[in-house]
C-alpha cells in the first residue's frame, strides 16, 4: 500500500473520482481518496486495506469494488452513504489517497495520483482532527479514560469490528 498526501482542489467530485478510478484501472490498483481530517494515521488506513483485501480473498466483501471496500473499512461502516463522509468533497481539502496493488503498479499509480494533488503532509500529528475523528467514530471520553489505547488504536478497533458486524 502506498499513500499520497496533498491538497486537492475539487470542482467536480465525480470528475475527480473518475480520474482516480481511471488511474486505478490503468495500473490495476485500488485507489481511494480520503478527507485527511477523518484519518487517524497511516496505521488506520493500513488496517482498512488489510481487512478489505482479506474480505475479497474470502469472498466476504460487501462492495464490488475494492476501493469502496477500503472506504467502508476505513469508515468502520457497512453503508456506503455513511462511509462517504470520509471521502473528498467539493472545494480545497487536505487529502490522503490510498493506492493498493502490485509493487511496481502501485509506484506508477501513486505517481499519477500525485499529479492530481498539490503536495502537502496530511497524516502527521498536526493533520489529524482529533475532535472530528472522535465524533465520526463515536469515541467517548469514558472510552479513552478506560484504556491505555490511543485514538488511532481505538479507530483501528472499529475497523476490525466491522468483520464481526457482518
Amino acid at each position: 500500500m502506498r499513500t499520497v498526501e496533498g491538497v486537492a482542489a475539487v470542482d467536480d467530485v465525480d470528475a475527480f473520482l473518475d480520474r482516480l478510478g481511471a488511474i486505478g484501472a490503468d495500473h490495476d490498483c485500488a485507489v481511494q481518496a480520503f478527507d485527511a481530517r477523518y484519518v487517524a494515521g497511516r496505521d488506520h488506513l493500513e488496517a482498512a486495506v488489510e481487512h478489505a483485501n482479506r474480505a475479497f480473498e474470502r469472498g466476504e466483501n460487501v462492495a464490488r469494488d475494492r476501493s469502496i471496500e477500503i472506504l467502508l473499512y476505513a469508515a468502520g461502516r457497512r453503508q456506503i452513504n455513511q462511509a462517504l463522509e470520509m471521502g473528498v468533497g467539493e472545494g480545497e481539502h487536505r487529502v490522503v489517497v490510498v493506492v493498493d496493488g502490485e509493487a511496481g503498479d502501485e509506484d506508477a499509480a501513486a505517481t499519477a495520483v500525485a499529479d492530481c494533488l498539490t503536495p502537502a503532509e496530511t497524516l502527521g500529528p498536526d493533520g489529524v482532527d482529533r475532535d472530528r475523528v472522535r465524533e465520526f467514530f463515536a469515541v467517548t471520553d469514558a472510552e479513552l479514560a478506560a484504556t491505555d489505547a490511543d485514538l488511532s488504536e481505538l479507530v483501528r478497533e472499529r475497523v476490525a469490528l466491522l468483520d464481526v458486524e457482518k
